[in-house]
Order: structure tokens, then C-alpha cells, then sequence
């Protein structure tokens, strides 16, 4: 590492060892499901594999803990895992292991470690958390390679960088103040002081202050830091993204928000595009159609993704494309983090209390915000809260709740019973909320 970088990387660990980052009470616990929904690692290994693995002994690593709140999310959502966190930043690392003491995960272990160095560790992970840490590097792709080094052979990384596209007025912010030297050293109240004088005495029409200045942030110091006084703060674009996974030798797994990176969700009728754009878009490789999303719609802050070891990925067949058998023989889980008890109780009542539940308030990316659940389908799918079921099971349990027609008052047909089921399942799968293997055991 060049002298420049190495300079860059010591900026980075004044700025944290002085203001350590994030600043959530000791006391703060993750209950949010949708936030443990993705620091659940069953989430990322079912969109790879489409099987379903277990936390329990999995070796769990967040590479950049800081204060130790997002270490705290993946021990919460990842029961019976071991937990270990690295930061370059010795006070965060403090932070982080009283954090996790606090809450009663005494094994978690904490070192003072650059990502660069995590070889020195002398172990391997199934999971490596390197969240809102990649872009402070002086080079991405070396902080990926340090991470496949020490990861087990099938497990994966979540990671992310800045986006140049949607952040490209706080770059220019950063480029104003390093020219008013309030980036030579490591940024505290006196610079961020300077900040909000320079950016209130700016006329409420200077197009940096249109597109940077938030008044509601004006006394949240993390949020200057953050955005306007970042030391090493880098911005990058999704073909730079796919590079430097190629550069480490990476396979692309998925966005961490998959569904909000739809591009056809771009388009007002997407079933109906002028004739050039229907032939050329499905043409296009996922790099590039991820690209042209992000150039027509730079909303992501964050380029956040998971990715692992090249050809690490098993054979999936998408549950649109199962044949009866696939099905006959499919085991049927709900998401972990669905067992949460909140969810239960809400699952419970929608059975029993004939009432409607509102299912997308669990999901993270769910597109529909007013996506229901009817009782029948609520009572069919409460076995799941206890252990998978064979879809065959599932249809039995939707016998004994619709045993007749609603209107026809006839009985209900096995087969209409099956195709009503999969058809429930195939929904609740493409949202998230429940998780079908494709008969285990079999490849």
C-alpha cells in the first residue's frame, strides 16, 4: 500500500477513533424484523441456492463493526452463530464489545484490525457483514480479496459502496470543503460549525445547498460527518462494482434490495415499449441492466449487494418453472425472521379473529405496501411456525379450512386444493415470506 493510501486510511481512523460511528445508545436493541430480515444469512444463501441453511455454528464476521450496532443485528437475527467483529478504529472496537456484553452475547469476540489484515486472524467465515466500510478504501478490490481469504468455501459476503450517480452533489459539497482545508485533518465541531455557517449563508436557490441542505439535519453532527466531512469518501457506479468483483475473483450473488432495482418497473407500461427498446432490453446482462437502472433512476445511496466465490452457486430452478413433481415433492419453510413473535401473534389473530394481515409491513422490499393476507391462507400456512411441511400437508391443512366451495357449497377437489396452494405458496415465495426447497436432497 502506497504511501497516499496509507495516509488516507489513518484520516479514516482518527475521523471514528474521534467520532466513533454509530452513536446508538448502549441500550438499543434490534427489534426492527425488516432490518434483521437482512442480517439474517438464510436471506442471501436462498436466493443463491435456494435451499435453506441453519445459523446455528456459523461463523458470522462483521468486517467494520464500529459501535457494535449492526454486529448486535447479526447476532439477534442469527441465533446460535459466532459472532466476531474487526474495525480499524480501537475506540469503536471498545464500543463494540461493551455493546455486545450489554446485551448478553458474551463469546462475541472484537480486535483493532484493518479489512487489509484479517488474514491474521487465522479463521474462516460463512458470513462476512462489511457494511458502509468498502468505499473507504483506497482500493475496493483489495478489501475484497482480504475478505474471500479468510471465507469458507460456500459462504458469502454483503457489502457496498457509495453511489457516484445518486451522491454526486455531496461530492461536489466534500470538493468545496477540502478546498477550504476543513478535510487537512480530521474533521470535529470547529470544521462541522464552519459547515453550517457556509451552508445557511448560501441563498436558498445555490443549486448545492438545493440538493444537499436538509434543516432538519442542521444539529445532527453524524449527519455532517457523514455527508458533507467523510475523510476517504469515494463514490462508484455499478460497472465499477462488477469489476472489482472481478478483480477478486467474486460472483455477483444479488442487490440486498433486489426488488428496487427492477428496471422494468421503470416504465409506465412495460408490457408495451417502443419496438427498439422491447428488442434491445432483454439482450442486456445484469450488469448492464442494473447500470441502466441506476443511470435512469439514481435513487440508491448505497450499492449493496452479496457476493461469494466464484462458482460457488448451486443449480436453481425457479419456482415458475417447477413441474408437478418439483412440487409434490417441495418443502415449504417461512422465513425465520417471520417466527418473530409480533408476526406470530398478528399470523394467529388473522386466523382465528377472521381478519386481514398486513403482511408487507414485515418484508423489506415488499413493492405493495397494502399487500394483505386473508384468514384461510393465514390458517393454512400456521404449521409453517412450528416446522417446514411437505406441500402435501399444506393442502391438507387447506382442506380443513375450506372443505367447501364458498358459494357452490360443493367439496372442495384435492386437485383444486393443490393448485389453490401453490398458487398461495408462489406468492408468498416471490415476497419473501416463505421459502421453497425444491425436493432436498436432490441437485
Amino acid at each position: 500500500m502506497n504511501e497516499q493510501a496509507l495516509d488516507s486510511l489513518e484520516k479514516v481512523r482518527k475521523q471514528f477513533d474521534a467520532a466513533p460511528y454509530p452513536r446508538a445508545p448502549l441500550d438499543f436493541y434490534p427489534r426492527n424484523i425488516q432490518y434483521l430480515y437482512i442480517h439474517n444469512l438464510v436471506t442471501p444463501y436462498y436466493l443463491r441456492n435456494q435451499k435453506v441453511v441453519e445459523t446455528e455454528g456459523k461463523v458470522i464476521l462483521d468486517a467494520g463493526c464500529g459501535t457494535g450496532y449492526k454486529t448486535l443485528a447479526l447476532a439477534v437475527a442469527n441465533p446460535g452463530a459466532k459472532i466476531v467483529g474487526i474495525d480499524l478504529s480501537e475506540e469503536s472496537v471498545k464500543l463494540a464489545r461493551q455493546r455486545l456484553q450489554y446485551h448478553g452475547f458474551e463469546e462475541a469476540e472484537f480486535y483493532p484490525l484493518s479489512i487489509e489484515d484479517l488474514p491474521k486472524l487465522d479463521r474462516e467465515f460463512d458470513y462476512i457483514n462489511n457494511d458502509e466500510v468498502l468505499y473507504l478504501l483506497p482500493n475496493p478490490a483489495a478489501g475484497l480479496e482480504a475478505m474471500k481469504s479468510v471465507l469458507k468455501p460456500d459462504g458469502i459476503i454483503r457489502t457496498n459502496l457509495h453511489s457516484s450517480l445518486q451522491r454526486e452533489n455531496y461530492y461536489r459539497a466534500q470538493e468545496v470543503f477540502k478546498m477550504l482545508g476543513l478535510l487537512d485533518d480530521n474533521p470535529e465541531e470547529a470544521e462541522i460549525e464552519q459547515v453550517r455557517e457556509i451552508m445557511k449563508t448560501l441563498k436558498d436557490d445555490a443549486l448545492l445547498k438545493v440538493n444537499t441542505w436538509i434543516p432538519a439535519q442542521e444539529n445532527d453532527e453524524e449527519w455532517f460527518i457523514a455527508n458533507y466531512l467523510l475523510q476517504g469518501d469515494k463514490g462508484y457506479t455499478i460497472p465499477e462494482v462488477f469489476s472489482a468483483l472481478r478483480a477478486a475473483d467474486l460472483e455477483f450473488v444479488s442487490m440486498v434490495n433486489w426488488p428496487q432495482w427492477e428496471l422494468m418497473d421503470l416504465f409506465i407500461e412495460p408490457d408495451n415499449l417502443p419496438v427498439f427498446l422491447g428488442m434491445s432490453l432483454p439482450g442486456l446482462s445484469l450488469e448492464e441492466q442494473l447500470h441502466l437502472f441506476e443511470l435512469l433512476h439514481p435513487i440508491h445511496r448505497l450499492l449493496d449487494f452479496w457476493c461469494g466465490h466464484s462458482n460457488a452457486a448451486k443449480p436453481v430452478v425457479p419456482v415458475a418453472e417447477w413441474t408437478a413433481l418439483d412440487w409434490q415433492g417441495a418443502l415449504v419453510h417461512i422465513h425465520p425472521q417471520m417466527k418473530a413473535t409480533q408476526v406470530r401473534e398478528e399470523l394467529v389473530a388473522c386466523a382465528t379473529q377472521i381478519q386481514s394481515f398486513a403482511i408487507s409491513q414485515y418484508l423489506p422490499f415488499a413493492k405493495d405496501p397494502a399487500l394483505l393476507m386473508d384468514s384461510a391462507v393465514a390458517a393454512c400456512i400456521i404449521p409453517l411456525l412450528d416446522r417446514p411441511q411437505r406441500i402435501s400437508s399444506l393442502v391438507e391443512q387447506w382442506l380443513q379450512v375450506r372443505p367447501v366451495h364458498p358459494l357452490t357449497l360443493q367439496p372442495t377437489e384435492p386437485e383444486v386444493a393443490f393448485q389453490t396452494v401453490k398458487q398461495m405458496l408462489t406468492t408468498l415465495e416471490e415476497i419473501g415470506f416463505v421459502l421453497l426447497e425444491r425436493r432436498p436432497g436432490e441437485d
